[in-house]
């Protein structure tokens, strides 16, 4: 999963680190593992549906096909190796495509300089992207926790929502975001909006993210406000519940 390059330069510069001999936890990783995935546009794979090398943007990720190759000037070397995420995917490209997989480090560096970031002497390390990396792994799993306390709403009707599409809206801020910056808070450092597939409902959901101090452990350092879109009465509805809930018995 890519398109998150605005929070990677915010957090480029607060990083702390983890020491050395200290592993990628989550609550549960015992979903996560190291894999040296295909891209997603695999063109050994005979049966891929949507996918050419002429492609620029992948419409489900509003991201450029994967580059895995060392970019010119690139101070040191990147690992190529990607890491299988717990969100289930809704349009497989490929046989055993049930899972999306987050960039590798150099992907992560490439979609960066792609964006305009430009590395300086001193600006990061290896060390600093490898935690870069988890930092944007583990927000992304924790939206998705924060997607499924929503989707838990519908159980009955879908029991299994999977992630359709995303992509990153930075400087496009939701009215929620404005209302609050009036109230004197600050604006979201990034955006991303997700489409759910709801055992074929499509359901838009809008993530705002804020600064939330420096990275601890566990890598988290954003504060997530993730919310079904008001874009349909169904969405209005859950939300007004929701609110209603939080108001009775928080």
């Amino acid at each position: 999963m890519g398109n998150t390059v605005t929070a990677a330069q915010i957090v480029a510069v607060k990083i702390t680190g983890v020491k050395p001999n200290e592993s990628y936890n989550l609550e549960d990783t015992s979903f996560l593992a190291d894999y040296n995935i295909p891209s997603e546009c695999p063109l050994h794979i005979k049966n891929v549906r949507g996918c050419s090398a002429s492609d620029e943007v992948n419409p489900l990720n509003m991201m450029p096909p994967p580059n895995q190759q060392p970019s010119p000037g690139q101070p040191f070397p990147l690992p190529t190796k990607r890491q299988l995420s717990s969100i289930p995917k809704a349009v497989p490209q490929f046989e055993g495509d049930h899972f999306w997989v987050y960039p590798s480090q150099q992907m992560f560096w490439n979609a960066m300089l792609k964006k305009g970031w430009r590395w300086k002497d001193d600006d990061l390390s290896q060390k600093d992207m490898d935690d870069i990396i988890k930092i944007h792994n583990a927000n992304n799993e924790q939206a998705w926790k924060e997607v499924l306390k929503w989707e838990a709403l519908h159980a009955r009707e879908c029991c299994t929502p999977k992630l359709k599409s995303f992509g990153g809206k930075a400087t496009d801020y939701s009215p929620r975001a404005r209302i609050r910056q009036l109230m004197g808070y600050e604006l979201p450092f990034d955006r991303h909006d997700w489409i759910v597939d709801r055992c074929g409902k499509e359901v838009r959901y809008v993530i705002d993210y804020y600064d939330g101090g420096s990275v601890g452990p566990d890598h988290r350092f954003a504060i997530l406000d993730v919310r079904p879109a008001m874009d349909s009465w169904s969405n209005i509805w859950d939300r007004m519940k929701v609110a209603y809930m939080r108001w009775r018995y928080e």
